[in-house]
C-alpha cells in the first residue's frame, strides 16, 4: 500500500518527497494548536502509515518559528470543562491513540522542534524517536499549571525513560519549562541546531534513515518500545528472533557483498 500522492489532510500540513514525509500543523498564528479534528486527523494517519511502503521515514516539524502550543484553549479546553465523564474518558482515550499510533507506525519519527513545545506538543516530541531542537526551544509538560495531572497520554511512562525518573517528576509536578540547553543535556534533545539549519539537518538525517534498512529499521523501533515490558532473558531472546528475521532480508545479503566487494551498500527496504 501507498498513501496517495494527492493526500491532502484537513488538519495539518503534508508533503513527501524521496520516501520522506513531512508534518506540520498549520496554526502558526497561533503557535500551531491542536483541535479535536487535528488530534483524530494525525492519529488516522500515523496509523495508516503502518500500511504505506512508500514512506520511510516521518519528520514532524516546526512552523512558524513554533512546534505546537498544545490543545487549543477555546477549541479543546473551554468545551472539554462542560463535558461528562464518558465524554472526557472518549477524548482521553483519542489523544492516548494518537502516541500509540505514533509508536506503532513502524517508522522512524524524528520531531523538528523550534519555539514553542508544551503540553501535548512536548508529548509529540517525546513520543517521536529522535529529536532535534533549536536554541530558541521551550518546552513543558504544563498539564499541572491547568490543574490536571502530570500523567498525560504516556509521560509518566515514557517521559523518565528518557531524562530519568527524578528530572521528569519535576517536570510533571511544576509544570516548568526547561532550555534547549538542559533538554540536551538530559538527552532529551538529540542534538541543537541553529533556527535556520533546523529542517534541513532534520531532512538530512531522514533522508540516512531513509537510505538505510528500512525494514530493519522497523524491527529497531518496534523492539524498543516492546522491551520495556520484558525482563532481560525475554529482551534477549526477542532480539535473538528479531535479527535472525533481518537475516533472511536481501539487505543483509546486500551488505555482506558491498562489503566483500568494498562498494557502500545500496539498500532497497527488503
Amino acid at each position: 500500500m501507498t498513501i496517495a500522492s494527492d493526500f491532502a489532510p484537513q488538519h495539518f500540513q503534508w508533503e513527501s518527497r524521496d520516501g520522506i514525509a513531512t508534518i506540520r500543523l498549520n496554526r502558526p498564528e497561533r503557535k500551531n494548536p491542536l483541535t479535536f479534528d487535528s488530534y483524530a486527523e494525525l492519529r488516522d494517519t500515523f496509523r495508516a502509515l503502518v500500511y504505506a511502503e512508500d514512506i520511510k521515514v516521518v519528520v514532524f516539524a516546526s512552523n512558524g518559528g513554533n512546534f505546537c502550543s498544545g490543545g487549543d484553549v477555546h477549541d479543546i479546553i473551554g468545551p472539554l470543562v462542560g463535558m461528562d465523564m464518558k465524554e472526557l474518558l472518549a477524548f482521553t482515550r483519542m489523544t492516548g491513540d494518537l502516541v500509540k499510533a505514533m509508536i506503532g507506525c513502524g517508522k522512524p519519527i524524528i520531531a523538528a522542534v523550534d519555539g514553542i513545545c508544551v503540553g501535548a506538543g512536548a508529548i509529540i516530541a517525546m513520543a517521536s524517536d529522535l529529536r532535534l531542537a533549536t536554541a530558541q526551544a521551550k518546552c513543558a509538560f504544563l498539564f499541572t499549571r491547568v490543574g490536571l495531572a502530570g500523567c498525560d497520554m504516556g509521560a509518566c511512562a515514557m517521559l523518565p525513560r528518557i531524562i530519568g525518573q527524578g528530572r521528569a517528576a519535576e517536570l510533571l509536578y511544576t509544570g516548568r519549562s526547561f532550555s534547549a540547553e538542559e533538554g540536551a543535556a538530559w538527552g532529551f534533545w538529540n542534538a541543537l541546531h541553529p533556527a535556520d539549519r533546523l529542517e534541513d539537518e532534520a531532512r538530512a538525517l531522514a533522508a540516512r534513515l531513509a537510505a538505510g534498512p528500512t525494514f530493519a529499521h522497523g524491527i529497531t523501533k518496534t523492539q524498543l518500545n516492546q522491551e520495556w515490558n520484558m525482563g532481560l532473558d525475554q529482551a534477549i531472546e526477542a532480539e535473538a528472533q528479531a535479527q535472525a528475521i533481518c537475516m533472511q532480508t536481501r539487505d543483509f545479503e546486500r551488505a555482506y557483498r558491498a562489503f566483500v566487494a568494498k562498494e557502500k551498500p545500496v539498500f532497497g527496504g527488503d
